[in-house]
């Protein structure tokens, strides 16, 4: 029997092979497992690293959309116009010839208004009747002047001649007053019973006592007119009795204007009444006199269609002065007509000057919007009116600025209205809280965010 010793080597060469085969499966494998655990350990790490960059990325954007500054709220304006009213209607009198100056109220009436500011019917010349006493009056102060308003000057004693004129007037059917043989009166007073009462009687026998005659005096009041510009009057006598004695309205202005800035004068024709020796007791031929701001001057007439009024007015019309009047009427058909015509005049002008409201608390001017929705409105904050005349332009300027915070009650500026020389002016605030966006407005409006 043949025994081989040599096929167990070669089983056991295929074993050891064979083992060592699947020794180099096992480390494949386990490379394998490595390299894929490798992979997937990376695939983790660049994961974590990309959602940590999206993390971060929200992040920052949710921080910078939470805190980024947003747009100003816009702005919306409306001016609050105010149409003047229409034009004042001035009742000038009807008949006759008028005209009337008024100082200090320029700024108000335009710049004419100190001269003639008014007139109605014709300028030309026209019987003034005893209005001529007061041109008689300053023509004498000319000659014989006074150096005070309560200068009493010289006593003049009044003859049987001067007595004789009581009696000349009395039949002319003049306006007289008492004056007995050895009356003796200072020239003041002699002046206001000439002017007071309008007496006829004294006019005269003062033209006489200042001039020497009624010649002389005619002379001087002649010359006393050209010297002033007065080329519209004629003064034949002191009185007015005659028709001859005539003047314009313009004229007659001037006159007014003359006897007003006369401290002697002025305070004359302003007595309603005065008791002296000799006239008694005197009144105002003047029945306005006292009211309705009337402060002087003279009536005159020489009856119906030639009643005439010369007068000065101090008129209160609301504003912070009252305006000073000088007026005239002439040819008037009786007394009553002409004092309601210059009344009438006078409310009409006073009609013209009102307190004209321009502005209510609360009225809207403007209102701020946001993208987000929030919104106010810009309102007046107080009532406000002007004093204007007529239909003087009213004009609107506003001045506004940025609120800081844009809550309730935050000042926005100002308007103010300008009409002729006066202003109102009303502040503008806020009415209604602008309030800040929403987080979720804020993230999901990003093209919105990051304005000035």
């Amino acid at each position: 029997m043949t025994t081989h010793q040599n096929a167990p080597d070669g089983v056991s060469g295929l074993t050891e092979l064979m083992q060592d085969e699947y020794a180099l499966q096992d480390i494949d494998i386990q490379l394998e497992r490595e390299v894929r655990r490798s992979r997937r350990r990376r695939g983790w790490l660049i994961v974590g690293i990309v959602f940590a960059v999206i993390c971060a990325a929200i992040g920052g954007y949710v921080a910078w959309a939470l805190t980024a500054s947003v747009s100003a709220p816009s702005v919306t304006w409306h001016s609050p116009e105010v149409v003047a009213p229409g034009p004042v209607a001035i009742a000038l009198p009807v008949g006759g010839a008028s005209a009337i100056s008024i100082s200090g109220g320029d700024q108000y009436l335009g710049a004419e208004a100190s001269g003639i500011w008014l007139s109605s019917g014709s300028d030309e010349p026209r019987s003034i009747a005893s209005i001529s006493k007061l041109i008689t009056a300053l023509v004498i102060l000319d000659a014989k002047p006074l150096a005070s308003a309560e200068d009493p000057g010289p006593m003049i004693t009044f003859d049987k001649d001067d007595h004789d004129l009581y009696d000349k007037y009395y039949v002319l059917g003049a306006t007289i007053a008492a004056m007995p043989i050895g009356t003796t009166l200072s020239e003041r007073d002699a002046l206001a019973t000439m002017l007071i009462p309008s007496a006829s009687n004294y006019a005269q026998a003062m033209a006489r006592w200042a001039f020497g005659s009624q010649g002389a005096f005619v002379n001087a009041t002649k010359d006393w007119l050209a010297a002033h510009g007065l080329t519209g009057t004629t003064i034949i006598e002191p009185t007015g009795i005659s028709y001859r004695n005539v003047s314009t309205p313009s004229d007659l202005l001037a006159i007014g204007k003359l006897a007003a800035a006369h401290p002697a004068i002025a305070q004359i024709v302003a007595t309603p009444a005065l008791s002296l020796p000799g006239p008694g007791q005197i009144y105002n031929t003047n029945d306005l006199l006292g009211s309705n701001g009337i402060t002087g001057l003279k009536t005159g007439n020489l009856g119906p269609g030639s009643y005439s009024l010369l007068y000065t007015a101090s008129l209160d019309v609301g504003a912070p002065e009252p305006l000073q009047v000088t007026g005239v009427m002439v040819g008037g058909h009786s007394r009553e007509s002409v004092n309601a015509s210059v009344l009438t005049l006078f409310d009409s002008i006073r009609s013209g000057f009102r307190r004209l409201p321009v502005a209510e608390l609360g009225q809207v001017v403007g209102s701020y919007s946001t993208p987000w929705g929030s919104s106010a409105e810009v309102v007046i904050a107080e009532d406000a009116d002007i004093f204007t005349w007529s239909d003087t332009p009213i004009t609107t300027t506003m001045e506004t600025t940025t609120p800081v915070s844009f809550t309730d009650g935050e000042e926005a500026g100002s308007i103010t209205w300008t009409a002729g020389p006066n202003t109102a002016t009303a502040i503008i605030e806020v009415e209604g809280t602008i309030l800040p966006p929403t987080a979720w407005w804020r993230l999901t409006h990003p093209s919105e965010l990051g304005g000035q």
